[in-house]
C-alpha cells in the first residue's frame, strides 16, 4: 500500500483518495461526507474531459476501465505537491515481482539493446517493430528481466504459448520451463510470469491485474475491438507491443499509442541485413502468361465489373465520381445484396482474381523452381487452400492448411526441421504464430495486398544462416501478367518501404 499527500480545487477542504481493483473496475474513492463524490468527479471531468467515469450512488465511488490507472495514478502525485488533496491511497501493490531472478544467457545484438533502451526511455510503454526472426522475443525477454516484475505474455495462437515458454526458459536459464505459467488451450497455470492467448486474456479479464508488464506479442491483433479489453481492462503500467507489421489495413493501429503506447522502435529487413543480422536475400518477381482459355474468362469476367463500375461513378445524382476505387467497391458490396447488376459484378470481380492467382502457369513455374532448387529447402505459399492441396498432390510436396490436426503439423514441420522434409506448401495458416523451421527459399504463388503478409513471408527465410550455405535467401513471387495480380503485389511491399526511426 502506498501513501502519497494530494488535494482538489474543486473542494474548500483537502480529503484523502483511495484508487483500488474492483472486479474488472478502476475505483476511486473519497471521504463519505456530503459532496465529496460530486467534486471528485468534477475535478477528474475537468482534467480528463474523455475519461469515461460511472458514478456508484449507493457505494459512493467512481468506476473506469484499469487502463486509465497510471494517467489517474500521476495526476494525483502531481497535485500533492500543490496541496490539492490530503492523501492518495493505493489498496493494491501496483508494482508485483516475479518470483525468481531473470538473468539472461545470451548477449543482445546491437538492435536489440537499442530497442529495449528506446521502450525504457519511453517510460517502458510502446511498440517495437522488427521483422520476422530478428528476435523479438529476446527483446521482450530482456525486458522482463530488466523490470523484474509480474509480467503476462499475450498470443494470439496456442501454439506461441509452448513456443513463448519454451524461449523464455531457455533465455533464462531455468532448469524447469515450468516455473513460467501457460494459461489456455486447456491450461490454467497462472504464475507471476504467464503466457496466455487473446482469447483467455478477454474470457479471463480478472486475472489481468495480477501483472504490472504486459507484453504484447504480434501486437497487431490487439487494436480489433473483440481484443481491446485484454489492453484497457489491466492497470498495468508497463506495456511492449512486439510486431514486424503493425499497420492495419483498416487503420486501426492507430489505437496502440493509447493501447500500448507510442512506435518507439522500428528496424527493417534490408537494414538488419546489411548489418549481417539477418541472411543476405533477394527478391525475384517472376511473370506469367494466362492460358488462352484463362485469358478469354479474365476479360470477360472484368469487362462485366468496369461496366458496373463505371455507370456507378455517374449514377445517383453523380456524387459517385468522386468516389474511389476502393470507395466503389465497397458500395458494390453493399449493394450486391438487393442489386443483381452489383452482385453480377461483385462474382466477376471474384471469378477474375481467381483466375490471376490460380494460373495455371504457376504450377508449370513452381515445377521448375523446385527442380532448379531440389537441394534446397524450400517453402511454398499460396492464398487457396484448393491450390495448395494441389500442389502436394502434383509434386509430393507435404501440405499445411488449417484443416491439417496439431498432431499432424508438428510432426511436418518437425521432418522439415530435421531435414527429412526439404519442402513444405502452406495456405496462410504458416503466416505468423507458428515457429517455422528455417528455410531459405519461398515461393510465394498467390497472395493478399497486405504489406504485412509479404513481410511475414520473407521474414521465414531471413534468419541467419550458416557460414557454410550454399546460397542466399530468396523470395519468389509469381504474379499473373496483365492482370489486377500486378497492382497487388506492389501494394504488397508499400510497407516495406518506411523509413525506420
Amino acid at each position: 500500500m502506498a501513501k502519497v499527500a494530494v488535494a482538489s480545487e474543486a473542494l474548500t477542504q483537502n480529503f484523502e483518495v483511495t484508487i483500488s481493483i474492483s472486479g474488472n473496475d478502476l475505483v476511486l474513492r473519497g471521504p463519505k461526507t456530503a459532496g465529496s463524490l460530486e467534486a471528485l468527479e468534477a475535478d477528474l471531468e475537468k482534467a480528463f474531459p474523455r475519461l469515461d467515469l460511472v458514478r456508484d450512488e449507493k457505494r459512493q465511488l467512481l468506476r473506469c476501465l484499469p487502463i486509465y490507472f497510471t494517467a489517474l495514478r500521476d495526476y494525483f502525485m502531481a497535485q500533492v505537491k500543490e496541496g490539492q488533496y490530503a492523501n492518495l491511497i493505493l489498496d493494491f501493490n501496483p508494482a508485483p515481482p516475479l518470483d525468481f531472478e531473470p538473468n539472461m544467457t545470451l548477449p543482445a545484438r546491437e538492435y536489440q539493446q537499442a530497442a529495449l533502451d528506446a521502450w525504457s526511455a519511453r517510460g517502458a510503454r510502446g511498440v517495437v517493430v522488427l521483422p520476422t526472426g530478428a528476435g523479438k522475443t529476446f527483446v521482450a525477454a530482456m525486458a522482463i528481466a530488466r523490470m523484474k516484475l509480474a509480467t503476462l505474455v499475450i498470443v494470439p495462437t496456442i501454439d506461441l504459448l509452448h513456443q513463448w515458454q519454451t524461449a523464455l526458459a531457455s533465455y533464462y536459464g531455468l532448469k524447469d520451463k515450468n516455473q513460467i505459467g501457460v494459461f489456455g488451450g486447456g491450461k490454467q497455470e497462472l504464475k507471476p510470469l504467464t503466457i496466455i492467448t487473446y482469447d483467455s486474456a478477454i474470457i479471463h479479464s480478472r486475472h489481468l491485474n495480477n501483472f504490472a508488464l504486459l507484453v504484447f506479442d504480434e501486437a497487431h491483433h490487439l487494436p480489433a475491438e473483440s481484443y481491446r479489453t485484454a489492453a484497457e481492462g489491466a492497470f498495468a503500467p508497463y506495456r511492449l507491443g512486439l510486431s514486424a507489421t503493425p499497420e492495419r489495413a483498416d487503420n486501426l493501429h492507430t489505437l496502440l499509442d493509447q493501447l500500448i503506447g507510442p512506435e518507439v522502435y522500428r528496424r527493417l529487413p534490408a537494414e538488419l541485413t546489411r548489418q549481417k543480422f539477418l541472411a543476405p536475400y533477394r527478391e525475384e518477381k517472376i511473370m506469367v502468361e494466362l492460358s488462352g482459355e484463362e485469358r478469354l474468362e479474365y476479360d470477360k469476367a472484368m469487362e462485366t465489373y468496369r461496366k458496373y463500375i463505371s455507370r456507378a461513378r455517374f449514377a445517383r445524382g453523380g456524387y459517385s465520381r468522386f468516389m474511389g476505387a476502393n470507395q466503389l467497391y465497397q458500395d458494390m458490396i453493399y449493394r450486391s445484396g438487393t442489386d443483381p447488376l452489383a452482385r453480377a459484378a461483385l462474382l466477376a470481380h471474384q471469378k477474375a482474381r481467381n483466375l490471376s492467382l490460380n494460373a495455371s502457369a504457376k504450377l508449370e513455374e513452381v515445377g521448375r523452381l523446385l527442380e532448379l532448387h531440389r537441394d534446397d529447402k524450400v517453402i511454398i505459399f499460396s492464398e487457396f487452400n484448393v491450390l495448395v492441396d494441389e500442389v502436394s498432390r502434383r509434386f509430393f510436396v507435404p501440405s499445411i492448411t488449417y484443416k491439417t490436426r496439431a498432431d499432424e503439423r508438428k510432426a511436418i514441420l518437425d521432418r522439415f526441421r530435421a531435414g527429412q522434409y526439404s519442402k513444405l506448401v502452406s495456405g496462410r495458416v504458416l503466416n505468423e504464430g507458428v515457429d517455422v523451421p528455417d528455410a531459405n527459399v519461398a515461393i510465394v504463388i498467390s497472395g493478399n495486398a497486405t504489406s504485412r503478409e509479404y513481410i511475414q513471408r520473407l521474414g521465414r527465410v531471413l534468419r541467419p544462416k550458416a557460414k557454410n550455405a550454399r546460397q542466399n535467401a530468396i523470395l519468389y513471387e509469381l504474379i499473373s501478367d496483365d492482370t489486377g495480380e500486378v497492382g497487388t503485389a506492389k501494394r504488397r511491399k508499400q510497407g516495406m518501404n518506411k523509413k525506420s526511426d
